[in-house]
C-alpha cells in the first residue's frame, strides 16, 4: 500500500516516530519534517537511516517548493493545517492524515475493530475504563491515541479481530479519510482549543468527524444532556443509542427513579447496578461510565464482566487522582483538568473546601463560568502561568479575595500547604494546558506528586 510512496512525516514525537518507523518497514520513501535541529534529533536521525531510504528537513517548515513531489503526509497532532506547505499538499490533491488514519488504514487487514472517543472531558478515563473492560471480557486489547500510545505500534502488534481503544482529539479527527470505528462516542463538548479551532461551530465539526465515515451497522453512543452532542444525532449514519443522567428513553442508557443504570434495548429494561456503587466518584464520571456502557454492549461484552469491571476501576493517573494527605489535608492529583469545565467538574467532585491550584497555557478559554460555580466549591486560589492576569481578574470579579500569585509549581505548592487547614483538599486542576512550563499533563502532574512527597509529614 505504501512500497515507494513518497511520504511527508511531519513530527518525530512518539506518534510521528512510530509512524515513520512504520512506513520504512512498508517500504517508503520518507521525508521527515521536525522543528527541533539536527543535533536535537540526532539519534532518532540515525535510526531512520538505517530503516531505510529517508531524507531530512529539520528546524524549519517545508517551502511549498520542497514538497511538490509528495504522495502523501502524516501530520502530528499539534500541526496546524493551515501553514503554507500543507496546503500546498493539499492543493496538488493529495491526502494530508493523522496517524489515526494511517493506523486504521494498515488495520483493515487484519479487520481490527476501532472503538472512538471523544469529547471535550472525559475522554481519558472513558478511554481507560473501556479498555479494562474488553480486557476483562478475554478481548485482545490496546488503549491507543491521545492517551499516549501510538495506534500504529498497536496495529502492528495486534491480532485479527483486535480491539483498538482509541482516545481523539479533535486535532487528530481533522485530518482522518476512511477512518470508520466500530463504535464511538462523544462524550460531551464545551469551550475548548479556540485558538485553534476559532469557534465552538469548528470545534464541533473537528469533534464530529469521529463518525462521518460510520454506517448503519456501526453504533454512535451521544450525551443527550449536551444539547451539542444531542443534535450530532440529525447528521449520524450510525445506529445512535443516547445516555443520559436527566431523562429516560424507550432506548437508551439513563437512571431510574431508585438511582439505577438501566439499559433499555426496547425489549427489555435492564438494571445494571446503583450509580452508588461505581467506583468513580461524581456525576461527570457516571456520564463516562454510561458512555463505556454502551460501547462496551455493542460489541458484544457480557454484563457480568461489565458490572465487575464498573464496581472495581480505579480512576486514572492525573485525573481526580488521589496523591497523599499530608498534617489532614488531602492533596488530589488532576492536571489532566486542562480546560475550564473540567475544572468545574473536579471542583464539584468534593464537599470540603478547596484551595484551587489554576494557571498555564493560554488557549482561549474564558473562565467566568468556572469561578461562578467554584464560589460555592473554593476557599482559595493559586494562580501560576501564562493565563495568570486573566485568571486573578476573573476570580475577582465572581467575588473571589483569598488569591495568591506564584511563579512556578513549587511555590503554588508550599503556598498551598501554608494556607490550608485540616481537611482541606489542594487540589491541582489547572483549566489551562501545560505547554510553556511543562512539556505536557503527565509531566506536570508528576513534579505535582514529587512536590507534594517532598512536604514535611
Amino acid at each position: 500500500m505504501f512500497e515507494n510512496k513518497k511520504i511527508l512525516v511531519v513530527g518525530m514525537a512518539r506518534s510521528g516516530l512510530a509512524a515513520a518507523r512504520y512506513l520504512l518497514r512498508q517500504g517508503a520513501v520518507l521525508v521527515v519534517n521536525d522543528s527541533k535541529s539536527e543535533e536535537d534529533l540526532k539519534g532518532i536521525c540515525q535510526e531512520l537511516e538505517s530503516m531505510g531510504d529517508v531524507r531530512f528537513i529539520l528546524g524549519r517548515n517545508p517551502n511549498t517548493d520542497e514538497v511538490q513531489d509528495i504522495d502523501m503526509a502524516v501530520v502530528s497532532p499539534g500541526v496546524p493545517l493551515d501553514l503554507d506547505y500543507i496546503m500546498a499538499i493539499k492543493n496538488n490533491r493529495k491526502k494530508v492524515i493523522s496517524e489515526i488514519e494511517l493506523a486504521y488504514q494498515a488495520g483493515l487487514k487484519k479487520n481490527i475493530r476501532f472503538v472512538g472517543i471523544t469529547g471535550t472531558n472525559g475522554k481519558t478515563t472513558t478511554t481507560s475504563l473501556v479498555g479494562e473492560i474488553f480486557k476483562a471480557q478475554g478481548v485482545e486489547t490496546y488503549v491507543v491515541g491521545n492517551i499516549g500510545n501510538p495506534a500504529i505500534e498497536a496495529v502492528e502488534m495486534a491480532g485479527d479481530g483486535a480491539v483498538l481503544v482509541t482516545e481523539l482529539s479533535s486535532f487528530q479527527l481533522e485530518s482522518i479519510d476512511m477512518f470508520s470505528p466500530t463504535a464511538s462516542t462523544v462524550l460531551n463538548l464545551t469551550e475548548d482549543h479556540l485558538n485553534r479551532h476559532h469557534t465552538m461551530e469548528n470545534y464541533a465539526k473537528a469533534k464530529a468527524r469521529i463518525f462521518e465515515n460510520q454506517v448503519d451497522d456501526t453504533v454512535c453512543i451521544l450525551n443527550y444532556d449536551d444539547p451539542i452532542t444531542r443534535s450530532m444525532a440529525e447528521d449520524c449514519h450510525a445506529d445512535v443509542v443516547f445516555f443520559s443522567r436527566k431523562d429516560k428513553f424507550e432506548r437508551g442508557i439513563y437512571l431510574d427513579d431508585d438511582n439505577n443504570i438501566i439499559v433499555n434495548n426496547e425489549i427489555e429494561e435492564i438494571a445494571l447496578l446503583k450509580a452508588d456503587e461505581l467506583s468513580l466518584p461524581g456525576g461527570h464520571n457516571l456520564e463516562n461510565c454510561m458512555a463505556a456502557i454502551g460501547l462496551t454492549l455493542a460489541l458484544g461484552v457480557e454484563i457480568e464482566v461489565l458490572v465487575k469491571v464498573l464496581k472495581t476501576f480505579k480512576a486514572v493517573e492525573h485525573r481526580l487522582e488521589y496523591v497523599d494527605t499530608v498534617k489532614g489535608v488531602k492533596y488530589v492529583n488532576d492536571s489532566k483538568g486542562t480546560n475550564p469545565d473540567s475544572t468545574i467538574k473536579a471542583v464539584q467532585s468534593y464537599k470540603d473546601p478547596i484551595i484551587l491550584i489554576a494557571g498555564g497555557y493560554d488557549k482561549g478559554s474564558d473562565f467566568n463560568e468556572l469561578f461562578e460555580i467554584a464560589k460555592d466549591y473554593v476557599r482559595s486560589v493559586v494562580i501560576l502561568g501564562q493565563t495568570g492576569d486573566l485568571i486573578e481578574e476573573t476570580a475577582r470579579k465572581h467575588g473571589f479575595t483569598d488569591l495568591y500569585r506564584v511563579n512556578d509549581l513549587k511555590e503554588a505548592v508550599e503556598k498551598s500547604a501554608q494556607i490550608a487547614k485540616e481537611k482541606d483538599i489542594v487540589l491541582l486542576s489547572p483549566a489551562c494546558a501545560s505547554w510553556g512550563m511543562y512539556n505536557n499533563y503527565e509531566e506536570r502532574g508528576r513534579e505535582f506528586k514529587k512536590l507534594v512527597a517532598d512536604l514535611e509529614k
